[in-house]
């Protein structure tokens, strides 16, 4: 009881508890911003009024996305002053670069081109208003590199040195720190996850319209994108996170040891499909293995050698002296299977339904539909029967969260697999916490941050609800016909400033 409520696991926990739910909006965030972007561009070049509702229709859920995480993101710089303030005066020199950078250039670009696209819409001729919600897209694709080289950082630290009068880790290279493999590996795999993300997001809302035959136009139109969004970005997420495994297995060793509950080293080294072990033994009671894959999958080599948790566990000790220097070892092996399971199932719905709604031109005359019908789920050249077609849409909605539940056990299992280390080889999560932080003023803290947080969960889930049962809004006058110069027309004339309202 001693060790659940001491002062650093508290700390961990409160940290796990904001971090994750802060991330749930992160990925939605990226996606929806691009995608939303993709839809006014398909407006301006084709001036079709479904891609001005779809705009505006997913622009708004976007918006309500972003307010909430930039609300729940600000509680995450607070976490290192309150409860890290060890690792803060460690490596605040090099973690807090990347971080200055996401504030002044990423957020700043990001909050600036929003505003613009918000109150721009009848004061900003279309092509510079379709520009401003690109350049917010490119925000928080560069707000999520910053921070991603941060967090890469901890993973793999380069380009610092240790000042050993002061007892400080100093930034000698942040191009480095920009550049690493890590880096560029965990960008590629996470914004790829991000837009798995917001497929899956666009089709399941969309199915749900579908299903009450509701806004069909918008709806087809939303449906494709997201169906073509997952199909894509699933791909990329399976190939990114084939490269970032191998980087992982050079640099982190015990991590993916973890991750595969192999507790000797072998060669060739199965992965494991399903394994119940005796961590205290450091053996697996039940194991269920494919042979040689799991060398492949580290090297490319189906008979190289994959160290295990135990020799790991003992090589590290060698070098930095006694310990246990194992994670959670059911935490990483599980949670990486949920990442998996959960992204690449939503991969195999998307797979399916780009197929079972394909375009006209590949189907038989007599099962094309209008464009305002509900398209046919159609498999081979025969019809499904309605419950079929119901089926499926009821399971592109359940599914909708499925790759933010990947993406959330993904970050789970990065951050649990690199424990004991809260900057990987040189600084240890136990020496990070703040020394002064008692368990009464962490817990207090940690119930009044988990309760916060749960008001905002329904406040979030109540706006999200109310938007997307009401659909696509009704198109006005100003809507059709946007100015042409910007601070809008003649017909602005008796408004003085305009541009401001």
């Amino acid at each position: 009881m001693d060790l659940a409520l001491a002062p650093e696991t508290l700390a961990r926990w409160q940290f796990g508890i904001t971090t994750v739910y802060h991330f749930l909006f992160v990925p939605l965030t990226i996606s929806l911003a691009a995608l939303t972007a993709g839809l006014q561009t398909a407006w301006v070049r084709t001036g079709k009024e479904k891609y001005l509702k779809a705009t505006k229709f997913w622009g708004k859920l976007f918006l309500i996305n972003i307010a909430m995480g930039v609300v729940t993101g600000i509680v995450q710089e607070f976490q290192f002053g309150m409860n890290w303030s060890d690792y803060s005066r460690f490596v605040g020199d090099v973690f807090g670069a990347p971080l200055a950078f996401e504030a002044l250039i990423a957020f700043f670009f990001e909050s600036t081109f929003i505003g613009l696209w918000i109150f721009g819409w009848d004061k900003l001729p279309k092509k510079i208003h379709l520009a401003c919600i690109w350049m917010v897209s490119i925000g928080t694709i560069l707000s999520a590199y910053f921070i991603l080289a941060a967090n890469s950082w901890m993973q793999h630290p380069v380009g610092y040195r240790i000042n050993e009068e002061n007892g400080r880790a100093e930034l000698t290279d942040f191009w480095l720190v920009l550049t690493q493999n890590t880096t560029l590996t965990q960008v590629f795999h996470t914004l790829s996850a991000a837009f798995l993300v917001g497929g899956a997001f666009m089709v399941g809302i969309a199915a749900f319209h579908l299903l009450r035959k509701k806004h069909v136009p918008v709806m087809k139109s939303s449906l494709r994108v997201g169906l073509v969004t997952i199909a894509v970005s699933g791909l990329l997420t399976a190939v990114s996170g084939d490269f970032l495994g191998k980087v992982m297995y050079e640099q982190q060793p015990m991590k993916m040891a973890a991750a595969e509950a192999l507790w000797e080293g072998e060669q060739p080294a199965p992965f494991s499909v399903f394994a119940y072990g005796d961590v205290d033994k450091g053996h697996n009671k039940v194991a269920i293995e494919i042979p040689g894959l799991l060398s492949f999958l580290a090297h490319s080599d189906f008979t190289s050698h994959v160290p295990g948790i135990n020799d790991t566990n003992k090589a590290l000790q060698e070098k930095f002296g006694p310990g246990d220097y194992r994670p959670n070892i059911a935490v990483a092996y599980w949670g990486f299977r949920w990442m998996i399971g959960f992204g690449m199932t939503s991969f195999a719905i998307g797979l399916a339904g780009l197929w079972l709604t394909r375009k006209k031109f590949m189907l038989p005359p007599a099962l094309r539909v209008g464009e305002d019908e509900v398209p046919h789920v159609v498999l081979f050249k025969n019809p499904l029967g309605p419950k079929l077609s119901r089926l499926y849409w009821l399971t592109a909605i359940w599914t909708l969260g499925f790759p933010l539940i990947a993406s959330s056990w993904g970050w789970i299992f990065t951050e649990m697999g690199r424990q004991p280390w809260v900057v990987y080889g040189v600084l240890r999560t136990r020496d990070a916490v703040s020394p002064g932080v008692s368990q009464a003023e962490v817990l207090t803290s940690m119930i009044v941050f988990t309760t916060l947080y749960a008001v905002l969960a329904v406040i979030e889930v109540k706006l999200l609800v109310k938007y997307v049962k009401a659909g696509p809004p009704e198109l006005t006058e100003s809507d059709l016909n946007p100015p042409t110069k910007i601070g809008g027309d003649d017909r602005d004339a008796d408004r003085p400033m305009a541009f401001s309202y």
